[in-house]
Order: structure tokens, then C-alpha cells, then sequence
């Protein structure tokens, strides 16, 4: 829901980032700005998909693109890696892919007469998961540890990930021909579900020009540094929280688990989530504190997916709980306060 005022802030949390070598969160709104315009030229007319994006991979989280064939899942999350100076690795989910082809695989040395871990690519800061839900569900657990824990167990030996990573999954809805749902346990590790949506003509029109001449994938260039992309995700998490804004983002979480409709609510996780995603909306909009509208603006793309309605099932049962983490918002009270009160 959406109020004028603001939550009670702590005044202290309200210093500039920067003094102590940290990226402020000007620079990070300046940079944040700079990634959106590049992206936006690659997928024309999805401003509000593109910001969401970005609010997740500066809140370290994992974004999961639903939408039907051809509409620019895969080019999106091109986009987003392209936009970042970091290791890029990209895995095309096919029914015959194995747990091994993600994680790595130990081979035996002849030489040392030992085992050898090969890292898979899953071992990037950036990672691509093309159509997760063709494959089968025995391979997307495979992306179950390094999703929550980012490490890897071969073999009873834990590899680390790259720091950061990030895992950017593509998907088409259930109904299509090849496809498997994705498990619960699984959907709850991505921190926010997106769909693309159909471009308005004249959207589709300025697409269809800019191809003829090339690909605006194709001269895009990283516009931040690994270490960059890394003191952006510090300063995100320095954006202060009050109390009050935590305590609605908990009303909003535990009515999704006592709604007379809903079979499964938003998990403890989710809540967790939803807090890290609108510290970074909060820094995109260039706050150091978090207002119950950041609150509401990632609600449905973090909680949607994760809540399952009762006797409903397909492209319909996900609408519907967007629906009705919507109502819920709607119907929850807002925290009122002045950042004056604090000082």
C-alpha cells in the first residue's frame, strides 16, 4: 500500500557511504543508472523488469526470467552478465544434461595417481541457466547447494563459488511441450521471479529496425568492474531498515501462510529476501533507508512465485498468487513515522 510518509530512520544510518573507502550510494545510483540506459537498449519498453533485475543482482540474489519462447529471457540475462567485467558462463538446461555438467566432475590423474576436481560452470560469478525447466529434476537440484550455500559438494569435497554469484535462469511456463516444473525447494532460492510480457508496437517496430543494422547485444560493453559490481553490493547493504518497515514486511510474509486460498506461503527465506531486495531498491532510488513502498514494489516478484494456491495449477495459478500477494499488500497497515521523530 502506499503512504506519503516515511518510516521512522536512524539518523546515524543516514551518513554518506564513501568515507571509509566504501562506494557511496550516489555512485552506486550513478552506476546502477548507466547499466539500466545499456540494458534498456537490448530490450526495448521493459523499464520496470530491467530495475527489478538490477535490484536483484545488487541485493547478491539469484533472478529467475519467466516468460514464453522469444520474447527476450535469454537476451536479458545477456544483457545484465554483458554489463558486468566479471566471469561469465552460460548452461543450456536439455533433457540429457547431468548433475556432473553443472557442478564438475573429479577425473583421475595418472601422473599423481590421484583425482583431479574440473570445476563446471557453474564455477563463474555470472551464471546463465538457459530454460532450467527443460531439464530433468534431478539436474536442477544440482543447483540446490550453490544457489543457498554458493559452494559445491564432488565427491564429499566442498568447493567454494566465486564471490560474487549470481545465477540469472531463464524459463518457459509449465504448459509448454518439454518442460518440468521447477521444484518448490528449488523456486524459493531465486530471490525474485520477472516476466518479460509481449512489447507494445512500438516498441516491437524500434526492435525490428535496430536489428536490421545490428544487435545492440552485440556493442555492449561492461560498464562495471568485478570489484565495482562487489563495493555496489557493500553499499546496498549498509541502507538501513527501522523496525517498524521489518515488522510490516513480516505481517506481509506470515498472511500469505494463514490466506484461506493459499496451499504453501512465503518461506522464512522469503522474508530475509525481501528485505536485502528493497535495501537495494531503497539505494536505486537513492535512499540510505528503506520505506514501506520499497516494501510493496518487490513484493509480487518476491513473493509471487513462491506462494502455491490451493487446487490451482499452470499459467493461471501464478497470476493468481501475484493476485494475491497484491491483495495482501493492499490489505496490510502501513507503519507510519517521520524521519524528524529519530533525530
Amino acid at each position: 500500500m502506499t503512504t506519503t510518509n516515511d518510516p521512522t530512520v536512524d539518523p546515524a544510518a543516514l551518513r554518506t557511504p564513501g568515507s571509509d573507502g566504501t562506494m557511496s550510494l550516489d555512485e552506486v545510483r550513478q552506476r546502477a543508472r548507466g547499466i539500466l540506459e545499456a540494458v534498456a537498449t537490448v530490450i526495448d519498453g521493459k523499464d520496470g523488469a530491467i530495475s527489478t533485475a538490477l535490484t536483484v543482482l545488487l541485493a547478491e540474489g539469484h533472478l529467475l526470467i519467466e516468460d514464453v519462447p522469444g520474447v527476450g529471457k535469454t537476451q536479458l540475462a545477456r544483457a545484465l552478465a554483458k554489463a558486468v567485467d566479471a566471469t561469465v558462463t552460460r548452461i543450456q538446461f536439455t533433457p540429457d544434461l547431468l548433475p556432473s555438467d553443472i557442478t564438475g566432475v573429479s577425473v583421475y590423474d595418472r601422473q599423481s595417481g590421484g583425482f583431479e576436481f574440473k570445476p563446471g560452470p557453474v564455477f563463474a560469478n555470472v551464471v546463465i541457466g538457459d530454460e532450467i525447466n527443460r531439464a530433468s529434476p534431478k539436474t536442477q537440484s544440482a543447483l540446490l547447494e550453490s544457489l543457498e550455500e554458493r559452494q559445491v559438494t564432488v565427491d564429499g569435497i566442498t568447493h567454494p563459488l566465486p564471490s560474487p554469484f549470481l545465477v540469472v535462469a531463464t524459463q518457459n511456463p509449465v504448459e509448454m511441450e518439454g518442460t518440468y516444473n521447477l521444484p518448490e525447494a528449488q523456486r524459493d532460492r531465486f530471490m525474485a521471479r520477472i516476466s518479460l510480457g509481449y512489447p507494445d508496437a512500438r516498441s516491437e517496430l524500434r526492435m525490428l529496425q535496430q536489428r536490421e543494422r545490428v544487435s545492440p547485444l552485440d556493442t555492449l560493453r561492461p560498464l562495471v568492474s568485478l570489484d565495482e559490481l562487489t563495493r555496489m553490493i557493500a553499499a546496498v547493504r549498509t541502507v538501513y531498515t527501522a523496525q517498524a518497515v521489518e515488522e510490516y514486511a513480516v505481517r506481509i510474509v506470515q498472511a500469505t501462510r494463514v490466506h484461506p486460498d493459499v496451499r504453501l506461503g512465503a518461506s522464512p527465506r522469503a522474508t530475509l529476501q525481501l528485505m536485502r531486495a528493497a535495501k537495494s531498491w531503497a539505494a536505486l532510488n537513492g535512499r540510505g533507508y528503506v520505506v514501506p513502498d520499497d516494501v510493496d514494489a518487490l513484493s509480487g516478484p518476491v513473493l509471487g512465485h513462491r506462494v502455491i494456491l490451493a487446487g490451482r495449477a499452470g499459467a493461471g495459478a501464478v497470476s493468481a498468487a501475484y493476485d494475491l500477494v497484491a491483495e495482501v499488500v493492499e490489505q496490510t497497515p502501513v507503519p507510519l513515522g517521520d524521519p524528524a521523530d529519530a533525530r
